[in-house]
């Protein structure tokens, strides 16, 4: 498998999910702004839409966003428990998560990287994002995890997303469980891992 990426984006969440499966892959830097990828091949001609995150399978399918791309590693090896299994309740649930995350937080910081918008503005985007944030500190209070004890799909999503935080001066220690749920998913090996391997290609780039 191949995975596209981009430093700091989205991708991340993926690229912790291959490596908490010990899954082969190969990782492929793509310049965002360039639509190129980092061998010169356009990255338009193997994900049309010109973001990050994308999956090439061994067939050469490409698999795009973020959320259905982690649940189609989770079930390469559903014994791991990255995400409970397909028709289940507890699936349901974690689909709620994901679209959770994706509308609500993910983007609601989208606005916040528009250098052209005014201050006032942001600071409205701001407060409703406050909001959301709200409830999931709410939820991470109850437990470790977003779905309960286990690390799943979900939580690598909202750890690659809430990192964005301190982009825009946003503290997440006003919201401690958050703070500390972000300690807790940092220290995991898969996602050192990940993070040094995106920095890392970053500088060779």
């Amino acid at each position: 498998m191949k995975l596209y990426f981009s430093p700091d984006a989205c991708s991340l969440s993926p690229h912790i999910v291959l490596r908490e499966l010990a899954l082969p892959f190969e990782l492929i830097l793509v310049d965002n702004r360039a639509k190129k990828t980092a061998d010169g091949r356009d990255f338009l001609a193997i994900n049309p839409k010109g973001y990050v995150a994308a999956l090439q399978i061994d067939s050469g399918e490409v698999l795009t966003e973020g959320p259905a791309i982690v649940q189609y590693l989770a079930d390469l090896k559903p014994e791991i428990g990255l995400a409970p299994a397909n028709g289940t309740w507890e699936r349901s649930r974690l689909q709620e998560m994901l679209n959770f995350i994706g509308s609500e937080i993910h983007a609601g910081f989208s606005p916040l990287f528009n250098t052209a918008l005014p201050e006032e503005t942001k600071t409205i985007f701001k407060d409703k994002l406050g909001k959301r944030l709200g409830v999931i500190a709410a939820t991470l209070a109850q437990h470790d995890y977003l779905l309960g004890t286990r690390f799943g799909v979900a939580d690598a999503y909202l750890f690659t997303v809430l990192r964005w935080a301190s982009l825009f001066a946003i503290d997440l220690k006003q919201w401690p469980s958050i703070h500390h749920y972000m300690e807790r998913i940092g220290s995991r090996s898969a996602v050192i891992e990940a993070l040094k391997a995106e920095a890392g290609a970053r500088a060779a780039a």
